[in-house]
């Protein structure tokens, strides 16, 4: 599969190759690998190509979404089983020194066997991020607005306090919402966002679970074990 990355200037030429970048840290099978890769120029413009293994099974977002047209959802078992292989691909980003940031459905992808393979590695950024000032906390603020997902972004990137450190946890919320959209069918906070209402101001309130007997109380618990609003 190609990936095309349109860069209208320097700085998106600089974002392109620090995606190639990051997929050089990692040969892990839960990480979607970078076969090839080379910058082509368009007029005054220049497009990053990047080649990736073409994943038969499309995305989780994709899986979730048929699952809910037919009016079922994923067993309890299948579920562990695609969770585990994320914990695992974020386990390797996160024992680099790196927090991927923009974890959520559509950029899980799901090979034959159902091995989760985490992709869109554009967002990753060194995990811990010190801010000591207004400055600094406006620039996180700003950059976590332009690359997290508003509706599976940690609590502590909507309002970033001026002395605070900002750390891999991130993807541990992320992860959350993604667990609970296997669960439920789609994201805890995705009908707010569709909806128009603030988001910033929903993930500051305990996750509320719909009521279910599919699954199982330990499964429940760690889904709100995840969905902490403080990460400390």
């Amino acid at each position: 599969a190609l990936k095309r990355i349109l860069c209208h200037d320097k700085e998106d030429r600089q974002a392109a190759l620090r995606e190639v970048e990051m997929h050089g840290l990692f040969d892990h099978p839960n990480i979607l690998r970078l076969v090839a890769h080379c910058m082509v120029e368009k007029g005054t413009k220049h497009e990053a190509w990047l080649l990736l293994p073409y994943v038969k099974g499309g995305t989780l977002w994709r899986e979730v979404e048929a699952l809910r047209e037919k009016g079922t959802f994923m067993p309890e078992q299948r579920i562990l089983l695609i969770l585990h292989g994320i914990c695992r691909g974020l386990q390797a980003i996160h024992s680099k020194g790196y927090a991927h940031r923009d974890l959520k459905p559509t950029n899980v992808l799901l090979d034959e066997d159902d091995r989760p393979v985490l992709m869109d590695l554009g967002s990753m950024n060194q995990a811990r991020m010190e801010v000591s000032s207004s400055r600094e906390a406006m620039a996180v603020q700003d950059w976590a607005a332009q690359r997290c997902t508003i509706s599976y972004r940690a609590p502590e990137l909507f309002t970033v306090p001026s002395q605070c450190v900002i750390d891999e946890r991130t993807d541990i919320w992320s992860l959350g919402c993604v667990l609970y959209c296997m669960m439920f069918g789609e994201g805890p906070y995705d009908a707010i966002f569709q909806k128009g209402d603030s988001v910033a101001l929903a993930v500051q309130n305990p996750i509320v679970m719909p009521p279910t007997t599919r699954y199982s109380v330990a499964l429940q618990r760690l889904l709100s074990s995840m969905m902490t609003v403080n990460p400390q």
